[in-house]
């Protein structure tokens, strides 16, 4: 006879392949034919709000891994908020002018973009954008992130940019916006000024020159050894094109200097880098004499190549970390050097144009272009005997963001908002400490950045983006700040977006009776236009405020670390300029996406990975767990390696899921489900692990650890469910009678713990969770989308008792039980037995491991998944088997041989009781009655 057919096998509905590539995008297809997301927005309308604001990314290129790590951290977070109870709207946005754009369009019209007009070219960078922002959208939605995709926010919107224009004018009318000469980032070949958030550094090579600056006045009151001396003070530069702008030398105040004779001359240094000098020059000196920098303020010295002085002035940025402790002061060109010039009343001289070439102010090297001049700077100082020492050095220099070029310090008129008008700096350090930040050295980070910033530098010398709404009066050339004008700009933008500017004369944009101060009625234009931070630094306006399912403050911000010094900070300076308050109440940020070896991607390099790459490859579900199992507070490590790991993990839990569910085929929760009172010891135990479990993840989807959401889901699948749980459940769910209490009290624990691992899972493995569920609560591929696990909450465990004296005795069992394990597994490569069912363990136990044993045995010898577990006295004289001693169990020593009796057929338990019924001989006692209450 076949006793197949009387087992309860598994009746599996949930497919062991996952098929994710195949399977993805047709949930994704009904989930956006069914308006899942609008669904959800609708069945949460009375709970409480939850607001994680997205920080848009720019429309320009395919999305990669980083950005693809950003946005499946939102949807994990904003689902898992809504299975908490909130109401979680996301609006994605995209950031849609500047630079980048304008820079790729200008590429694509080659001669023409010389020739175009301004509206014709932001025509043709508004299309561009639009393109890409459809090919993003698809990306984004491919990962499975849920949010409005029909209604997302653009900078480029007519209403958005009108917003961004009332912002402005809201500084503008309370007098923080100023136009001043100051040095700024400048891009020659973008020709426009940067802000620093568009300034990143990379390694360069620099010339290291040291330059003699002859020494006009006497100093011998001050040094008399310096009487009748031909002194010179000494700098050292690595921008030898920044000479023709040197109006001072700069001493520290609190520095000794030295006067160091070499050969017929006297050259000045700090003291404390006379040696290192020296012994780079590989020349002989002697020290004259030390005094201090006080007594140099004031004099001056000869610029070695231009017909003019240089005043030696103190400031107490200068360094004794490198030179010579003599700094080479271009108020032009530098931000300290600029700070320094207005206290000594130097006007900050830039003899550099837009694109790079020194003006007619350089004297001989006009027409020069940076940095190649740099070579006939430093030849000609080499022929005149100022050049002491020219060599290279490597070190971090700022580059343009988009075109990879240096960039420069370079003063030029532009618009700025200040940091002290109004207490902008004072007031944004106080909110800063208001917000709650994740990492919490997030704080310390924009904290010291605010502080320390200079003026907001606004003006941008493009055509695409929204322009500073600036009229100024041609008679006197002041700003027009009025209520009217404003308005009126706004209210044109607001119908035909900032293009209005463009297309209007100035005067269209004043109302009759508006003039000037000085009575004047005409003005003209600015040409500039705003930097991009400003447009989505004033999201919280355009996007937060008006939006009816939005609020502001935002609960949440979240970006890459970069966004301290750009899209946190320009959020954070225009929401408390206008509205004296941070425009988020907390701020979380994660490291950049870089290889396994911990480098950065690059496409020379060959290290990128496409978040397209991992989606045909694996599915997007694997790309979400790694972004769950990643720590996002330092860089985030990927390659071939980890996200097979990755996948491994996923296939243990998908698998543990199938496992789980194809143990339910025949379990009617309001049908079968038992009490508490029917539950084994082991069904109580595994409960009291699933309430740990849920209360762990709960915590972390609350504290955005997600990666020991993914550590506590996976070690719980692995070890407490397939390694344990679900091993020993195996004999009494396939081989008791179906409506034995003992395996209802089974399936009733399985089904409380799939029902929670799949509330668990679902914000991370979204489309896993989904199918998983539909299997669960039996639902076809047609029932409304409102049944989806989406709409569901996370598990409450408040009813399950943790029975501290429970996990005592379990955490001892299972001490015991490792130990048996170890001693099967000998055993099995010893050939003594084949599987741990072929075997009999004897225990020859003492002393209080003898008293906790007693009367456990049937328990311990379901849990080690053996045919027969004894106490003896003596192992040797039971069975003549030689006993291990454990290693952790005190007072126990174990032995395993061959269980003694036949093999049943139908449980695979080795029992003296098979073929003592004569009606089924292959049977043990057990499955005999089982047999025959099925009536066979």
């Amino acid at each position: 006879m076949d006793y197949r057919d009387t087992l309860n096998l598994p009746k599996t509905r949930f497919k062991m392949k996952a098929n994710l590539t195949q399977k993805e995008p047709m949930y994704l297809k009904r989930w956006e034919k069914e308006n899942l997301y609008h669904k959800l927005q609708q069945a949460a309308a009375d709970k409480p709000l939850y607001i994680l604001h997205d920080g848009p990314p720019y429309a320009n290129g395919h999305i990669h891994l980083g950005t693809a790590f950003n946005k499946v951290l939102k949807d994990i977070i904003l689902k898992s908020r809504r299975m908490s109870g909130f109401n979680c709207p996301y609006v994605p946005g995209w950031d849609c002018h500047g630079l980048p754009i304008e820079h790729n369009v200008d590429k694509e019209l080659g001669d023409k973009k010389e020739k175009i007009s301004t509206l014709a070219k932001r025509g043709a960078c508004r299309k561009y954008a639009e393109k890409w922002i459809k090919t993003q959208k698809a990306e984004f939605k491919r990962l499975g992130v849920l949010g409005d995709w029909d209604e997302p926010y653009l900078t480029m919107n007519f209403a958005y940019e009108a917003s961004i224009a009332r912002e402005f004018n809201r500084f503008l009318l309370s007098g923080s916006v100023v136009r001043s000469r100051k040095p700024v980032y400048w891009c020659a070949t973008c020709r426009t000024a940067l802000a620093e958030a568009e300034v990143e550094y990379y390694d360069h090579t620099s010339p290291s020159i040291y330059v003699k600056f002859p020494l006009k006045d006497d100093l011998s009151d001050l040094v008399p050894e310096l009487a009748d001396k031909n002194v010179s003070v000494l700098i050292w530069t690595t921008t030898p094109w920044t000479l023709p702008a040197n109006l001072a030398v700069a001493f520290h105040p609190d520095f000794v200097y030295a006067a160091v004779e070499v050969g017929d001359e006297v050259w000045i240094l700090a003291r404390d880098l006379v040696e290192p000098c020296f012994k780079e020059f590989g020349l002989e000196y002697r020290v004259l004499a030390t005094f201090e920098a006080a007594g140099l303020e004031g004099r001056k010295c000869r610029h070695p190549f231009l017909d003019r002085d240089s005043l030696l002035v103190l400031a107490d940025y200068v360094t004794a970390d490198s030179g010579t402790g003599c700094v080479h002061t271009a108020p032009g060109h530098g931000a300290d050097d600029y700070l320094t010039g207005l206290r000594y009343g130097l006007e900050p001289l830039s003899p550099v144009d837009e694109e790079g070439h020194l003006t007619s102010e350089a004297g001989p090297y006009a027409g020069g272009k940076i940095p190649e001049v740099n070579r006939d700077i430093n030849e000609d100082l080499r022929r005149d005997g100022s050049l002491v020492r020219e060599s290279h050095i490597e070190h971090s220099y700022p580059h343009c963001w988009r075109c990879k070029e240096p960039v420069m310090y370079r003063a030029t008129d532009q618009w700025f908002i200040s940091m002290e008008k109004n207490d902008l700096r004072k007031k944004a350090l106080q909110a800063i400490g208001e917000v709650t930040w994740t990492p919490a050295w997030g704080q310390q980070r924009i904290y010291g950045m605010v502080e320390a910033r200079p003026d907001w530098c606004l003006s941008r010398q493009r055509s695409w983006g929204v322009p500073l709404t600036v009229l100024l009066c041609e008679e006197c050339g002041e700003v027009l700040r009025s209520p009217e004008v404003c308005e009126r700009i706004e209210s044109l933008f607001e119908k035909e977006g900032a293009d209005a500017w463009f297309r209007y004369e100035a005067a269209d944009f004043v109302p009759d009776g508006v003039r000037c101060e000085c009575g004047s009625a005409r003005f003209r234009k600015e040409s500039d236009i705003l930097d991009v931070w400003f447009d989505s630094g004033v999201s919280h306006a355009a996007v937060l405020e008006p939006r009816q399912e939005l609020r502001s403050p935002a609960d949440l911000y979240l970006e890459g670390s970069d966004q301290h010094r750009g899209w946190f900070q320009s959020s954070l300076l225009t929401s408390v300029g206008t509205r004296n308050r941070a425009p988020y109440r907390g701020v979380l940020t994660h490291g950049y996406v870089v290889d396994g070896q911990g480098k950065k991607m690059s496409k020379s390099v060959g290290n990128v990975v496409a978040p397209q790459e991992v989606i045909d490859k694996y599915g997007a579900e694997i790309l979400r767990l790694w972004v769950s199992s990643e720590d996002y507070r330092d860089d985030v490590k990927v390659s071939d390696e980890i996200l097979k790991h990755v996948s491994d993990a996923y296939r243990k839990m998908r698998n543990t899921i199938r496992f789980l569910l194809s143990n339910l085929s025949d379990f009617q929760v309001d049908r079968d489900a038992v009490g508490p009172e029917t539950l084994t010891e082991i069904d109580r135990w595994a409960l009291a692990r699933f309430a740990q479990l849920v209360r762990r993840v709960r915590k972390a989807y609350d504290d955005f650890e997600f990666h020991a959401v993914y550590h506590n889901l996976h070690n719980f699948c692995g070890t407490v469910v397939s390694s344990l749980y679900m091993d020993v459940l195996k004999d009494r769910l396939y081989c008791s009678l179906p409506d034995d209490p003992a395996r209802r009290a089974a399936q009733t624990v399985i089904y409380r713990i799939l029902d929670g691992l799949l509330r668990l899972m679902a914000p991370v493995l979204s489309f896993t969770a989904a199918e998983a569920w539909e299997h669960f609560k039996g639902l076809d591929q047609n029932a409304p989308v409102e049944e989806s696990i989406f709409f569901e909450e996370f598990p409450q465990v408040d009813d399950i008792e943790i029975d501290p004296e429970l996990d005592e005795r379990w955490e001892r069992l299972l001490a015991i039980r490792k130990e048996i394990t170890r001693v099967l597994e000998s055993a099995r490569r010893d050939k003594v037995i084949g599987l741990p069912l072929d075997a009999e363990v004897l225990l020859d136990v003492e002393g209080e491991t003898a008293d906790f044993l007693a009367g456990r045995e049937p328990l311990l010898q379901e849990l080690c998944i053996v045919s027969s577990l004894k106490l003896v006295d003596d192992t040797a004289a039971a069975a003549d088997v030689e006993p291990v001693v454990a290693e952790t169990v005190p007072g126990l020593r174990i032995a395993v041989h061959p269980a003694p009796g036949r093999k049943c057929e139908r449980c695979w338990t080795i029992s003296e009781t098979v073929g003592e019924d004569p009606d089924h001989p292959t049977l043990c006692g057990r499955c005999a009655g089982v047999v025959r209450q099925l009536g066979m």
